[in-house]
């Protein structure tokens, strides 16, 4: 089993930056990648990026490219989230994600076998 836990998330207003944080622990040597989702109410859970643990390769949702960064710290078993230019429309709870050895980086929920329980980003316009 691998436990993850998510810190960082809080109020900000349109136009600036949060950096949340997923640490993982347990079985960590089983995970393939990691990735941030985010559920809006009322919305499905979306994809927001991923990372591969081996090579560090990232993946965004067209939504967040260029405004979040993806990157995570071997040594801690940390994964973070950078947001910067925060928009309202990107207000949700945000879920920290771990997936176990796979073909492919999942990029649906449904490829993901353990998960934070959350934190809420809220962006004032």
């Amino acid at each position: 089993q691998v436990q993850l836990v998510e810190s960082g998330g809080g109020l900000v207003q349109a136009g600036g930056s949060l950096r949340l944080s997923c640490a993982a622990s347990g079985r960590t040597f089983s995970i393939y990648a990691m990735g941030w989702f985010r559920q809006a109410p009322g919305k499905e859970r979306e994809f927001v990026a991923a990372i591969r643990w081996s090579d560090a390769r990232t993946y965004y949702a067209d939504s967040v490219k260029g405004r979040f960064t993806i990157s995570r710290d071997n040594a801690k078993n940390t994964v973070y989230l950078q947001m910067n230019s925060l928009k309202p429309e990107d207000t949700a709870v945000y879920y920290c994600a771990a997936q176990r050895q796979r073909l492919r980086v999942g990029l649906v929920p449904s490829e993901y076998d353990y998960w934070g329980q959350g934190t809420q980003v809220t962006v004032s316009s």
